[in-house]
Formats: C-alpha cells, sequence, structure tokens
C-alpha cells in the first residue's frame, strides 16, 4: 500500500469522543428507524384475537399442496428409497419387506404433523410469554419484505443463528405474526423425550433427527429424501442451524455441512430452479440460559430436555431479559453462487436417484457456501451495550468507578463502530442512563453502589452443583457476554499481534504469522478458507492509523510496515482476542509450543501451541479461563 492510501485511512483512537473514531470500511451502518417492534401492537391487541387472526400465509408459486400424510407416502414411494432399499436387501440379506417396514418406522419417528391449530395455541402462548420476559422484539420490516418476495418464487431454507432454545420458537412466532408460511424445523431427537411438549412442537413444523446417523445408510436415504421432498414441493421454508448446536460461548460454531448438502442437492439435479439461503441473526440483551451455559462450560452435563425440567424453568418468567434484534438478512440465491463455480453437469451423468459420493469440488463449493452464510450471520449481529461494559468491567475487576466505566465504554463503543460493529445505542437517552439500564438488566451478576461498579465474582459463599464447587461462574457468564465482541476485533486483533511479532515488519512476513494465527484459531472464530490474504490486506488498510495524544501508529512503507503499538487502543485490539490468561488446562501435555513472541509485555505474554498429536487442539482447552 502506498503513503498516498495510508494518510486517507487513518483515524484517532484513545479518545473518549464517540466521534473521534471515523469508520474504517465503506459499508454503512444500519439505520435503526428500519426495525419494527412487533411486540408493540400486541401489547395493545388481545392474544387471543391475535392467535385466532386469518391466517392466509404468501406460499411458493410451484408449491404441490399436500398433507404431511402425503408426504410421507411420496418419500416412501420415492425411486431413491426403492433403489436404496433394493441395495441394502442385496447386501444384508435381508428382505425388501423387512426394510421397507423399518423406513416406514423411521419416517414415523421422524415427520412432522404441521396443523394449523396447534400453530394457533404457540402463537397465543408465545405471545403471552414473550410479551412477560422481554421488552422489545426488533425486526427489520426490508428483510421481511424481501422474504415475502422470496417465498412466492422460490423455495427457500432459513438458516439462523443459535445461541437459545428461543431462537426457533421466535422465527416461528414471527413468520405468523407476519402471515408468512411457518418453517418446518430440523430439530434434535431430545426434545421427543418431553411428554406432550415433544407432540406439540411436532404438530408446530418440527421435525426430528438424530445427532448423528452412524453409518446408517437407510436412515441417511429417508432423512434426505424426506428433506428434499418438503423443499422441492415448496411445502413451506426449511429451517435448520448450521451450527448444529447452540452456542454457549456466544461465539458462532464452525458449520456442520450435512443438512446444507441435502438442500443443495436438489438444484444441482434440476429439480428446482433455484433455492434462497435466507442468513439470519439472532440477537440478545440477555440470555435466557446464561447460568446453564456457564456450568455446562465448567463440565456440568446438560440437563436432559423433560416437561418436569420446562415446568421448574417457569421461574424465568419474573425476570427480565431485554430486547431482542432479528435480523432477516439477503436471500441468497445458490443459482447465482454456483455460476462460474459449480457446474450440474455431474449430475447428469447417471440417473437421479443413484446416490452419489460427493467429488471434493462440491464438497470445497459446500464449504465455501457454509463459512459465507455464518459471516453474513456475524455482520448482521446486534451488539446491545453489555458486551461493551463487561469488557471494560473484566478488564478493571473487580469494581471500578462509575465515571471511568462510561468514559472507557464510550471510547470501545467508537472503536467498535469503527470496525463496522452493528451497535444498537439509543440516541434519545443520556449515556449515563444507557449504561445505568444496562447494569439493572444485568443486577444478577453486576452491582452498582455508591458509584462504584462491582461483578458479583466471589460475594456470599461458593455454589455447589453436582458435589462440585464453582466460584467463578459469574466471570464465565461475563466472558461469554465479552465474546460477541470478538466477531469485530478478531481479524483486526491477529493482524495486529502479527505486527508486533514480525521482526523486520517485511509484509511477507507479518502476512505469513497472521496466516498462521487464522490457521490455530480456525476452530475458534469463522474465517472464510482461502479468504486469508484478502483478509490480511484489508485489515492491514484499515489499521493504517495513528493517535497523537498516545503516539501510536502504523504506516505502509513498501514492502514493509513500520509500526509502533504503545497505545491503549492496540492493547485492548489484542487483548480482545488474545487477553493474557493463566490457564488450568488438562491437555498441555498434549500441546508442544512452536512459536513464542519476541518481545514481552501485557499485549504479548502468549505461547503459541500446536497439536503435537492428532485429534487434538484448541477446542480442547479448558474453557474456564481467567487472568
Amino acid at each position: 500500500m502506498d503513503s498516498s492510501s495510508s494518510s486517507s485511512s487513518c483515524f484517532s483512537v484513545g479518545s473518549t469522543s464517540p466521534g473521534a473514531v471515523v469508520l474504517l470500511y465503506s459499508k454503512e451502518l444500519k439505520k435503526w428507524d428500519q426495525f419494527e417492534d412487533v411486540l408493540e401492537e400486541r401489547r395493545h391487541v388481545s392474544d387471543l384475537k391475535f392467535a385466532m387472526k386469518c391466517y392466509t400465509p404468501l406460499v411458493y408459486k410451484g408449491i404441490t399442496p399436500c398433507k404431511p400424510s402425503e408426504i410421507k407416502c411420496s418419500v416412501l414411494n420415492s425411486e431413491e428409497i426403492h433403489y436404496v432399499i433394493k441395495q441394502l436387501s442385496r447386501e444384508s440379506l435381508q428382505s425388501a419387506e423387512v426394510l421397507r417396514e423399518e423406513a416406514c418406522g423411521i419416517l414415523d419417528e421422524m415427520n412432522h404433523k404441521l396443523r394449523l391449530g396447534a400453530i394457533r395455541f404457540c402463537a397465543f402462548a408465545l405471545s403471552k410469554i414473550f410479551k412477560q420476559i422481554f421488552s422489545k422484539v426488533c425486526v427489520n420490516e426490508e428483510g421481511i419484505q424481501k422474504l415475502q418476495r422470496a417465498i412466492q418464487e422460490h423455495p427457500v431454507v432459513l438458516l439462523p443463528s443459535h445461541r437459545s432454545y428461543i431462537d426457533f420458537l421466535m422465527l416461528s412466532f414471527l413468520l405468523y405474526n407476519y402471515d408468512l408460511p411457518v418453517p418446518v424445523i430440523a430439530a434434535g431427537m431430545d426434545f421427543l423425550g418431553m411428554k406432550m411438549v415433544g407432540e406439540l412442537l411436532r404438530m408446530s413444523g418440527a421435525f426430528f433427527m438424530r445427532r448423528t446417523f452412524g453409518g446408517d445408510q437407510l436412515y441417511w436415504a429417508v432423512f434426505s429424501e424426506y428433506v428434499k421432498t418438503m423443499l422441492r414441493n415448496g411445502y413451506a421454508p426449511v429451517e435448520f442451524f448450521l451450527e448444529g448446536t447452540r452456542s454457549r460461548s456466544a461465539k458462532t460454531l464452525t458449520p456442520k455441512f450435512g443438512l446444507l448438502n441435502i438442500v443443495m442437492e436438489p438444484f444441482f439435479k434440476r429439480e428446482v430452479f433455484d433455492t434462497y439461503l435466507v442468513p439470519i441473526s439472532i440477537s440478545y440483551d440477555r440470555i435466557l440460559e446464561e447460568t446453564l451455559y456457564a456450568y455446562e462450560l465448567l463440565g456440568v452435563p446438560k440437563p436432559k430436555e423433560s416437561t418436569t425440567g420446562l415446568l421448574k424453568a417457569r421461574r424465568i418468567l419474573s425476570e427480565k431479559f431485554g430486547n431482542i434484534h432479528v435480523y432477516f438478512g439477503d436471500p441468497v440465491s445458490l443459482r447465482s453462487l454456483a455460476a462460474g463455480r459449480m457446474g450440474r453437469s455431474p449430475y447428469n451423468l447417471v440417473p437421479r436417484y443413484i446416490p452419489q459420493k460427493q467429488s471434493e469440488d462440491m464438497h470445497a463449493f459446500v464449504t465455501e457456501v457454509a463459512y459465507k452464510m455464518q459471516l453474513l450471520q456475524i455482520q448482521n449481529l446486534v451488539l446491545s451495550p453489555w458486551p461493551l461494559i463487561v469488557t471494560v468491567l473484566l478488564q478493571n475487576r473487580p469494581s471500578m468507578d462509575f465515571d471511568a466505566l462510561l468514559e472507557k465504554t464510550l471510547w470501545l463503543k467508537g472503536l467498535a463502530q469503527a470496525f463496522g460493529g452493528f451497535l444498537t445505542w439509543p440516541d434519545n437517552e443520556l449515556a449515563e442512563e444507557v449504561v445505568q439500564s444496562s447494569l439493572l438488566l444485568h443486577s444478577n451478576i453486576v452491582s452498582l453502589v455508591k458509584d462504584r461498579v462491582t461483578l458479583k465474582v466471589d460475594s456470599g459463599g461458593p455454589e455447589v452443583v453436582d458435589g462440585l464447587v464453582f466460584q467463578h461462574i459469574t466471570l464465565l457468564v461475563c466472558s461469554a457476554y465479552r465474546n460477541q465482541l470478538l466477531n469485530i476485533f478478531v481479524r483486526p486483533s491477529l493482524v495486529a499481534v502479527a505486527l508486533q511479532m514480525t521482526p523486520g515488519f517485511r509484509k511477507e512476513d507479518v502476512y505469513s504469522c497472521f496466516r498462521f494465527l487464522c490457521s490455530v484459531f480456525s476452530d475458534e472464530f469463522i474465517f472464510l478458507p482461502g479468504n486469508a490474504l484478502k483478509d490480511f490486506l484489508d485489515l492491514l488498510h484499515a489499521l493504517l492509523f495513528k493517535s497523537k495524544e498516545h503516539g501510536s501508529s502504523v504506516r505502509s512503507e513498501g514492502k514493509s510496515v513500520a509500526q509502533v503499538m504503545t497505545s491503549e487502543a492496540h492493547q485492548l485490539l489484542v487483548s480482545a482476542v488474545l487477553e493474557v490468561q493463566r490457564c488450568e488446562c488438562w491437555n498441555t501435555a498434549a500441546l508442544a509450543p512452536v512459536w513464542r513472541p519476541q518481545q514481552s509485555g501485557k499485549a504479548c505474554r502468549i505461547s503459541w501451541c500446536f497439536p503435537c498429536s492428532e485429534g487434538t487442539g484448541l477446542h480442547m482447552l479448558s474453557p474456564a479461563v481467567h487472568r
């Protein structure tokens, strides 16, 4: 990068004024006036009237009207199932009739029984619950309008982020609210163990799948054909979570590819003209399962889903959880993604009903699409003031003055916005009021007494669960909220660390270091495969900053990058992802140090490790990491 480009890319850091940091990225910040609070109308209209409204959803123009029972018959009579049963009968020496009965049993266990009566009951119940525990449910109207058009044109696949059990309930509630078809949802078998609730979910559109198929060819064939049949017929939008499970740490989990493979297949086999993939970002001011996640991260087994457990959880109705923001992203055409990238001709060489082994090119394409969808989810996640506040609190624990907290939070807010963060910060309220309301919402883990803000880390006696003593549940809960900032700071932080660690500051060496760091953290954060160089160049350009107050700068000089990193900005960038943590980790013996930073200091006290045996990695380290 030449000096002229660098001079135009400078921005101030370290100032407490939000206006001191200018936008680094060219994309415009999203406008909050495009969001609608769907609970506003619900508070003025009878819940019963809402549930019993005239529900005439928009449908796919190529829809084949059918009942759930007809879908089951269509799957059992499909050429693909006949072929698989015939092949398995030859291999296992079982009769085709026995295998067909097994396939029928799989479908009985799996299939949904979508009924309008159940949908209306859920709409009534959820409306009451959401009004009780949430202040607002904000939805981007433009996204809803685009989804309305997409549903009529082609089959639609909904891909929401996954942070809570509320996610799939909220989406069904919203689609019913906007007179859109309620989706059919891929759900885990765990819910079937819940008496009455499991059946209610089935009648509300849930179809159930095993967590693992264990090489069961018949189950895989039945499941994939069932999903493809619903997609081809345009029966309803198909919804599933790319992450596969809820993220306990608030970081986006690496994607699972099985269901994405299935929903892509009808397009590549020319059974549908196109398929729309819709990334959806669901953000919470306060997550209902925040404490439960902390215990799970410390090794306490996840409670088994049960009706009894659900009834015990009704105490949450007396608590407040702030706002939810649901952002419906632009529908992404699978046809457009595949254009010039993946041809459909290989699927023409054999009959459609014969299963084919996935080619390397196809696997790479599915992987790329999955990561692109997740990056779109991340881009549209909404940050409330709390992640900013808790980040500052964790760096100044156990307590700090309210005025100091406010000052540092406003500075961090400006920095987050500079790196393209999607923040919700009420413009019509004083900053002091915004911070105070956030502290009040999270009063279970933080207190404000006499202008002193304190994390409730060691207050009271230790908590005992299953015979284990945990004194730092609050820290894990806070860390999960702080992790929401990683979506903004992870790449700038890795570039900053690469600059700090590279002697001579040659761009090639800095890039090599950055690429290594991306590889190390590939299971921790979402990086688009093969995009490291573009990420590096974009972020290096973004990091061309200087601060007159703190005397820190990064500037491009030909093939080198001259840098002086002494400011608070750099320390915060680095600590956002790589804060020094003295870990008690069980798997240290499985890791061999391969690289240590050349400079000492708070921002550099990290030993890089590389798994020295197959199957070990950073994800094996205990998540209970604290200074």
